[in-house]
């Protein structure tokens, strides 16, 4: 294995971990003696976050119809010399098979629900859409020039997070810890992968999320 695999497997691994320890904290902020899991799954309760509902429902019904018309993949994912509009539809099919189809689907269904009950509905489709099409749009530039799916975007919820919480999280240790997603988003840029691309986006969204408001001037 060469030194380019072990790092973009090392950061996948970083991510992955990281981005799961922050993802459960998250989930237990309002009930400390739940277990993760159970938690995770709560935050499907009322009242039903509403964009996370309809991306992954949105998901389901094209991952179905990607599996009954194949061709569906070629009309709509990223492709050498491809239209501009291929930056939006390449986050609707998923080009790699079975496994990225249903592991995207799991990823989605655990972030994107916890990210709305942070950010909230719009706040959360506008960072999954700028992550996601911007990484496509650089893939189109040369990084990747066929494919699609949509984990690029949830690596924008999964950054926006990392950098919410770094800024705002009660755990000192874990705010450290966050820091280290963006950390490795960039060094995936450097290794021209276009998930470096989401996180970085989804970080730099989620600063700001993080900034409060100011009071409006007096007049």
């Amino acid at each position: 294995m060469d030194m380019h695999s072990v790092l973009l497997y090392g950061c996948a691994v970083v991510v992955i971990v990281s981005g799961m320890q922050l993802l459960a904290t998250l989930a237990t902020k309002d009930d400390g003696e739940i277990s993760p899991p159970l938690a995770l799954l709560r935050a499907w309760r009322q009242p039903l976050p509403r964009a996370a509902t309809g991306l992954v429902a949105t998901m389901v019904v094209l991952g179905a119809a990607q599996t009954a018309a194949p061709a569906m993949i070629d009309a709509l994912e990223r492709r050498p010399h491809g239209a501009w509009w291929r930056a939006v539809t390449a986050l609707m099919v998923q080009s790699s098979g079975w496994f990225q189809l249903l592991f995207n689907l799991a990823a989605l269904a655990v972030v994107a629900p916890l990210a709305e009950r942070q950010f909230g509905p719009w706040r959360t489709l506008l960072v999954f859409t700028a992550s996601g099409v911007t990484a496509q749009v650089v893939s189109m530039a040369g990084w990747s020039l066929q494919g699609g799916g949509d984990s690029v975007a949830i690596c924008g919820l999964v950054g926006a997070l990392a950098t919410w919480y770094a800024a705002r999280g009660n755990l000192a240790a874990l705010r450290r810890v966050a820091l280290v997603i963006p950390a490795a988003g960039l060094v995936l840029c450097l290794l021209t992968n276009n998930h470096g691309v989401g996180l970085l986006v989804g970080s730099a969204l989620g600063v700001g999320l993080a900034t409060p408001a100011r009071p409006p001037l007096a007049v």
